[in-house]
């Protein structure tokens, strides 16, 4: 399985030419997100909507929000469990990964949980969260 972390799933969503061929050349059939991703995806679009200062932006918030709705639908949404939050207990006891930020931490307890990859950018900020498996499809 391979995981999109947010900012390979947002790359996605507006066709990032790289990350749409990696996502075809994919062997594995099982790609999808982390309920972390969506409500990061889904707050930065609720904020956009809450904070739009004309009537111009918010018409473009409401396009945003409907269109990321449509794509979460689309993909699958791998929840917070029981043997997620056995491995998110485990690394909070590691030392080193308290620079880690929280939702990155639940993405990578998700991830190790269900023994899937995870897709981002951040490769640097993620290869220190031990055992995890970790590639880039936009660099």
């Amino acid at each position: 399985m391979h995981l999109l972390d947010t900012d390979t799933l947002t790359y996605l969503h507006a066709g990032h030419p790289r990350v749409v061929e990696r996502l075809r050349e994919l062997a594995d059939p099982d790609v999808g997100t982390t309920i972390i991703t969506k409500i990061e995806l889904l707050r930065g679009r609720f904020d956009f909507m809450l904070k739009a200062a004309t009537g111009a932006e918010l018409l473009r918030a409401q396009q945003l929000l409907a269109r990321t709705e449509e794509l979460l639908a689309q993909i699958v949404i791998v929840p917070f469990d029981e043997t997620s939050a056995v491995q998110f207990d485990r690394l909070q006891a590691v030392k080193g990964l308290k620079k880690i930020g929280r939702a990155d931490l639940l993405i990578a307890s998700i991830a190790l949980a269900h023994r899937a990859t995870l897709v981002t950018r951040n490769v640097r900020h993620f290869r220190q969260v031990p055992n995890l498996s970790v590639t880039n499809w936009v660099d």
